[in-house]
Parts: C-alpha cells; sequence; structure tokens
C-alpha cells in the first residue's frame, strides 16, 4: 500500500496535501483499493462551505457507495472536473491525476490536527 510521507491524513482515509496554503484532498491508496472499480464520483460545488468532517460527495465502485468526507473546515475552491470522465483516476492515481477537490482552509493549522503517514500506516495495518 502506497502512503507518500509529504501527504496527513484523515481516519476517514482522506489525504491532504498542503500547497501553499490551500489544501488538495482525495481519497487514499488503501481506500480506493477496499472500493474497488471506481465508476461514479459526485464532486462538491466550487464555492461551498464545509465543516471538518462534513460529507462532500460519493464515491461508487462496483462494490459499493462510499462518502467523502472533508478532513479540514474550509471553502472548495477547485474541483477535479477529469474526474467526470474518468473517475477511474482514482483508482489508477490516486495521489496524482485523481485528487477530488481543492479546499481554502479556514485554519491552516487544521492539518496539523491530521495524521502522518506513519500514524496513517499504523491505522491501515491495525
Amino acid at each position: 500500500m502506497n502512503v507518500p510521507d509529504n501527504l496527513r491524513y484523515s481516519a476517514e482515509h482522506e489525504w491532504v496535501l498542503d500547497e501553499d496554503g490551500l489544501f488538495r484532498i482525495g481519497i487514499t491508496d488503501y481506500a480506493q483499493d477496499a472500493l474497488g472499480d471506481i465508476v461514479y464520483i459526485q464532486l462538491p460545488e466550487v464555492g461551498a462551505e464545509l465543516s471538518k468532517d462534513q460529507t462532500f460527495g460519493e464515491i461508487e465502485s462496483t462494490k459499493s457507495v462510499s462518502e467523502v468526507y472533508a478532513p479540514v473546515q474550509g471553502i472548495v475552491v477547485e474541483v477535479n472536473s477529469e474526474l467526470d470522465a474518468a473517475p477511474e483516476l482514482v483508482n489508477s492515481d490516486p495521489y496524482g491525476a485523481g485528487w477530488i477537490a481543492v479546499l481554502r482552509p479556514v485554519d491552516l493549522r487544521a492539518i496539523e490536527t491530521l495524521l502522518d503517514a506513519e500514524a496513517y500506516r499504523g491505522l491501515t495495518e491495525a
């Protein structure tokens, strides 16, 4: 399982990358593997104000439907519209082309409340 050291993680299997004060978010390799072949992703609306742990989208796979949660409080400033036509990018490249949304966080320090790579590995290997 791929768990990049430069990301932060939620217990709900979202990852966060701090890009100069904007947080790019997606689901982890662990999550996409558990879901199986992804066939549809409901993206959030740009401008949506999200609370921490609020559902902001759904991922439908051949196995099930799973909700995506906001790992921090913030405003959606960008979504990955490529996923409309190619939701399988989340399977093939969950930490790259398969990102879901970018948030402008209310508090930049909120990322410090998330799991680091070592803690996330411990969570998924338990």
